[in-house]
């Protein structure tokens, strides 16, 4: 295992306490009590998943995922005590992939990373292709790489998350053709489809 995670809290009991949860259960830690260490780490280091708390005293969580989803694909989970809906939306349209609110419960959060992690192991299966297929692929000004998973728009980079990219990237792979909802659930999440188009 030993996947890198980051966590990001200015409450020290807090980072902690994720600390020794995840620790406890294989994964290394890099904890950090202000946004921007823990930006600056972000972007000098490889890592596999992000925890960071909404609220922290120098950047905002939202505002360090936004800056993240410019060059990084990883998994971002947002630890808060903000359990408003229209906060959750905020942090989930930022481009975080999860959204935990405090308190919460250790065996949970744990079971949340081990699902996001695995999650984005198998998008990135699904951008694997084999050498003799496309690596990048234009439509009419939309620019998506499979390598660097990269996406332009009309000369503008757009921000995706890991799920929303690997969407993109199969239905530009087929482009032209008719995709179905099981189709796309199937290859995208690595799961049956389970007859909802949700």
């Amino acid at each position: 295992m030993n996947e890198i995670i980051l966590v990001a809290d200015d409450e020290k009991e807090i980072a902690d306490l994720v600390e020794v949860c995840l620790q406890n259960e294989g994964f290394t830690v890099k904890k950090f009590y202000n946004g921007m260490q823990a930006l600056d780490y972000i972007e000098n280091n490889d890592l596999d998943l992000a925890i960071l708390d909404v609220m922290l005293p120098d950047i905002d969580g939202f505002s360090i995922v936004q800056r993240v989803r410019e060059r990084f694909v990883f998994p971002i989970i947002l630890l808060t005590a903000k359990v408003g809906e229209f906060d959750k939306i905020t942090g989930l349209a930022s481009g975080a992939d999860d959204y935990i609110t405090k308190p919460f419960s250790p065996p949970e959060l744990v079971a949340r990373v081990r699902a996001q992690l695995r999650r984005f192991k198998r998008y990135n299966s699904v951008a694997e292709k084999p050498q003799s297929e496309k690596t990048e692929i234009d439509i009419r000004g939309l620019q998506i790489s499979s390598k660097t998973h990269i996406c332009i728009l009309n000369g503008e980079v757009i921000s995706l998350t890991p799920i929303e990219f690997n969407i993109l990237w199969y239905l530009c792979r087929r482009q032209g053709e008719v995709v179905s909802s099981e189709e796309l659930f199937e290859a995208v999440w690595g799961e049956k489809y389970l007859d909802s188009s949700n």
